[in-house]
């Protein structure tokens, strides 16, 4: 037979063997996983159809994406998205998302096969001395060998261990992106609310200056009369204590206010020095209307409780992948390439090679190692079971408890308001007869109090609604998109 007929046969031969193993090998996958299905747990939710706290149209004025720019000042705007972009918090969130991304793919990869290439070159030399007779130096066996191989190999996952593995990472990765928006929430939330302590406290520290030059005045008066004779040592005195008094309650206010520019300052990202806030007091920033919408809606919109929905997920994959450990594991390996002593006959058919291998294995004793890991994957499922519930309730409870203080403290700044008022109106009658000489002292010095006092009041109440208003849409979950996605099934 002609010896390019025998090498065509050869080569033949080698690659009918080949193409089968890693035509398997590509169609491996599509049979992997065919056992998969996820044990979700009933989560039993007790969902009310409405709040405690009666809102007459609860989709009246739902959270816009960009909530923040209903108070209507510049100034919050630009600080929050400065924060958004510059918070460390929230970069190292973003971080942790790539990381989580980054598993999902490492857990992915057992489901594809595992595809190599190699080459090499031997060169060796057998020992002469190791027979009975020694042999001499031109006697020695010398021999190159030159080899290039593919390697392939793949587990079958009939019970769906890795499919289960993989969607644990995706789950996780899912769950990490709901963090990133827990972050972004919080970080919001406390530029706000240090936001309106500064302001807050500006204007604190402006009425403390008004009480206090108003305490002097008074203090003048009553120097003049007791000058006259008609007023005693003593009204100077009570008097001079009500001015202290009133100086003290300025460096508190200072120390505040300092503190809660570098609170902001870490916020954003920037240097205490950087930051600078000059506003135009509480009574500029706008109270932007906002309503709950209904209660079925908060599953969807809490970036808290989709996380811990997502976290649930991931554990039952787990679950699963710990079950499917207990089955047979069967695990496919091929090589196969070119392998020649001399370079140029290297690619030549008669220099192909393969070989195949199939493996089954089946734990029997393991000390009880997949049980207690199998048992460890429930327990947890648990624990995030219970922190998933835990989650819708405490969100519900969030709600009531802003709308109760939204609500509340409306209510409260105008009846202080109502206070500041009457009490400034006394204030000017007993100062007006202060200088005439027709009232007493003693009435001066309460009426004085009682409105430094409301002033300051109103001012902590002011920021008191700020705040509430700020809590209700954290409760909320921040800024809802529209229209509201479908509420999933409970896991």
């Amino acid at each position: 037979m002609p010896q390019s007929v025998v090498q065509h046969r050869v080569y033949a031969r080698c690659r009918c063997g080949l193409l089968p193993l890693f035509a398997g090998l590509v169609l491996l996958p599509l049979l992997g996983g065919c056992f998969v299905g996820l044990e979700k747990p009933e989560a039993a939710l007790d969902i009310p159809n409405s709040y405690t706290t009666r809102v007459r149209n609860p989709d009246a004025a739902l959270p816009t994406p960009d909530w923040w720019r209903g108070f209507r000042s510049n100034q919050l705007t630009e600080l929050i998205e400065e924060a958004l972009t510059s918070n460390l918090d929230i970069a190292a969130a973003i971080a942790r998302i790539v990381q989580a991304d980054a598993q999902a793919r490492i857990a992915g990869a057992p489901l594809l096969p595992n595809v190599g290439l190699s080459s090499g070159y031997t060169r060796s030399r057998s020992s002469q001395s190791t027979g009975t007779v020694p042999q001499t130096t031109t006697g020695a066996s010398e021999r190159n060998l030159y080899n290039a191989s593919f390697t392939a190999s793949y587990e079958i996952d009939f019970w769906g261990k890795n499919r289960a593995a993989l969607l644990a990472a995706q789950e996780t990765a899912s769950a990490s992106r709901f963090d990133r928006e827990v972050v972004a929430l919080t970080t919001v939330v406390s530029v706000a609310g240090a936001y309106f302590q500064m302001v807050a406290t500006q204007d604190r520290l402006r009425v403390a200056r008004e009480n206090l030059a108003a305490a002097e005045r008074v203090l003048k008066v009553i120097q003049d009369r007791f000058t006259v004779g008609t007023a005693s040592q003593l009204d100077v005195a009570q008097q001079e204590s009500l001015v202290a008094s009133q100086r003290a309650a300025i460096p508190p206010l200072l120390q505040t206010l300092r503190q809660n520019s570098a609170t902001l300052a870490a916020l954003i990202g920037r240097p205490p020095a950087r930051v600078t806030i000059r506003s135009s007091g509480m009574w500029q920033i706008a109270i932007p209307p906002v309503t709950p919408g209904l209660p079925s809606d908060l599953l969807t919109q809490r970036p808290d409780i989709r996380e811990a929905e997502a976290q649930l997920a991931a554990v039952s994959a787990n679950v699963e992948a710990a079950r499917a450990a207990f089955f047979p594991s069967i695990q496919l390996t091929g090589q196969g390439g070119y392998q020649s002593s001399i370079l140029q006959n290297l690619m030549r058919p008669e220099a192909v090679f393969f070989s195949m291998a199939a493996g089954l294995t089946q734990p029997i004793f393991d000390g009880a190692l997949l049980q207690g890991q199998f048992d460890l994957q429930k327990g947890k499922q648990d624990e995030l079971l219970q922190n998933y519930r835990k989650a819708v309730v405490n969100a519900f409870t969030d709600v009531e408890k802003a709308l109760i203080a939204v609500q509340q403290t409306a209510e409260q700044e105008r009846l202080q308001r109502e206070v500041v008022r009457s009490s400034r109106r006394a204030f000017e009658i007993a100062e007006t007869r202060l200088r005439q000489g027709t009232v007493d002292l003693v009435t001066v010095l309460q009426t004085q109090q009682t409105l430094f006092q409301a002033l300051d009041n109103l001012a902590q109440v002011r920021l008191a609604r700020l705040q509430a208003v700020v809590g209700l849409f954290q409760a909320l979950g921040g800024g809802w998109h529209s229209p509201v996605e479908e509420l999933p099934k409970n896991r």
